[in-house]
């Protein structure tokens, strides 16, 4: 007992979990912060959040190219989980940037927000870093307990009670499914390490020759599938996204949703790397139903945060594509597509939140008419997170699109770019349809309720740079991500 307990010690290495050590600790710091502040008084807990998440990015990003692997090989720092690290970083300092003004006119100033904020982001960290299966559930389950109580945290709103109950029980269900997965995966090799799962396949018997694999294969992919919210597991994302607090609509639909693919993309192509042909073609044609079942619910869609829901919906199928393409390209295109959607559609929903009325009314598609000329700069960013939404050089959305199809096309998947595209094409109908009612119909009210405050206009502003740089100079964050790559 004495030499396991000491081995233990010797191979803990907190160096592997720094960044989602110091943001824990900066989680419990903001609730502290928040039992001795003034009722309803949130601003400066805001602050000390941004401040832990800025302070975690340097730590995050001093960690490139170090490959500290800790707990006895459970979790590992590499360059793949440093890159989506400051992807989780940029959606959560997004997020709590355009929460504080929404909350105090929603009627909940709570400090427990930014702390579940923190939580979730350090869940989503051990996600992507976790290479042993009981690990990346471990921060699947941080990651989904945070954002099941941040859905209803407006508890007096029939909306955001839905939402959060909707999301606690299908995640609970999908939960089951890899948790099951996981188990039978265990069973057939002896191990959740997922390099020990590759090594015990590739020693032994092929894993399609065991059902069991298959089946723990299936199971798993069916849980990563739902938190991605692939088709046809995406029946909770429409009204969760619509019924939570706009702000975390937004962080939903960016942060947790980079984690589940850095996990799927990890596992898949380490534990399962041997059966590769087999969920490459599963993905191509899930990659299809979720693009076409994203673009065209969407198009009738008239609430625009349900519209975000669907378009959510199709860009997983996008990035889907490249982890059929199962190539270089491809999975760094991933990375690359992860962080660009950060910034386009967190962007758009930070219009929203300045854009809606207390109790989030005027946000359908009338409620947006003359919004651009009553308030041109928020219409002219609107324009541009659509634009880059849609795929429209040079933007963000544009260079992401390109490096996911290059990618599918590289390995000879034509039909499946060329879906792609179309499917890009089809999007332009209910995105182009948002600005037709900005820019030509006639404003039906002065939007004098909008208010110009400082964070939630810095959050918009940092967002435009994000999509215009990525989109202008992609190069350079692509290389990272191609070093990302293990």
């Amino acid at each position: 007992m004495e030499n396991l307990v000491q081995d233990a010690i010797q191979n803990v290495n907190m160096a592997a979990i720094m960044p989602s050590f110091i943001l824990v600790l900066f989680g419990m710091a903001v609730m502290m912060v928040t039992v001795f502040s003034p009722k309803g008084k949130t601003a400066h807990i805001s602050w000390v959040s941004i401040a832990g998440l800025v302070i975690t990015a340097f730590v995050a990003f001093g960690g490139w190219n170090a490959n500290e692997v800790g707990f006895h090989g459970s979790v590992v720092m590499d360059n793949f989980a440093t890159f989506f690290n400051m992807t989780f970083i940029v959606a959560a300092i997004l997020t709590i940037l355009m929460s504080d003004d929404y909350i105090q006119r929603e009627g909940y100033p709570l400090g427990e927000y930014y702390a579940l904020i923190l939580f979730t982001t350090a869940g989503a960290m051990w996600m992507a870093s976790g290479t042993d299966l009981l690990t990346i559930f471990l921060g699947l389950e941080v990651l989904s307990v945070s954002l099941y109580v941040l859905a209803g945290m407006f508890r007096n709103q029939l909306r955001s009670n839905e939402a959060g109950l909707k999301y606690f029980f299908l995640g609970a269900f999908s939960t089951g499914f890899l948790l099951y997965g996981v188990a039978l995966l265990f069973g057939v090799t002896g191990t959740t390490n997922l390099q020990g799962i590759a090594d015990a396949f590739a020693s032994g018997e092929t894993m399609l020759d065991n059902s069991m694999a298959v089946a723990g294969m299936i199971l798993l992919g069916t849980g990563f599938l739902f938190k991605i919210a692939a088709a046809p597991f995406h029946m909770w994302t429409p009204d969760v996204y619509q019924g939570a607090p706009t702000p975390i609509t937004a962080f939903m639909s960016a942060g947790p949703k980079a984690a589940a693919f850095a996990a799927f993309v990890r596992v898949f192509s380490v534990s399962l790397e041997s059966m590769q042909v087999e969920w490459t073609s599963m993905l191509w044609i899930l990659a299809v139903l979720t693009m076409i079942v994203g673009n065209v619910i969407a198009i009738s869609q008239d609430n625009i945060k349900r519209m975000l829901a669907y378009s959510s919906i199709a860009h997983a199928g996008y990035a889907m594509v490249g982890m059929a393409a199962a190539n270089e390209i491809g999975l760094s295109g991933i990375l690359f597509y992860m962080l660009a959607y950060t910034f386009m559609n967190m962007g758009a929903f930070a219009v929203l939140v300045l854009a809606g009325k207390k109790g989030e009314e005027n946000l359908t598609l009338e409620g947006f008419s003359g919004f651009g000329y009553r308030r041109p700069f928020l219409g002219v960013a609107m324009t541009i997170f659509l634009f880059s939404l849609m795929g429209i050089p040079p933007t963000a959305g544009f260079a992401g699109k390109f490096y996911i199809f290059a990618g599918a096309l590289k390995a000879d998947l034509v039909w499946l770019a060329v879906i792609g595209v179309l499917n890009s094409a089809v999007s332009l109908y209910y995105y182009l349809r948002v600005m037709v009612y900005m820019y030509f119909r006639d404003p039906s009210e002065d939007f004098g309720w909008v208010k110009m405050n400082v964070a939630t206009t810095a959050s918009i502003i940092l967002a435009i740079v994000g999509v215009l740089l990525l989109g202008i100079l992609p190069g350079p964050v692509m290389e990272l991500a191609k070093l990302s790559l293990f």
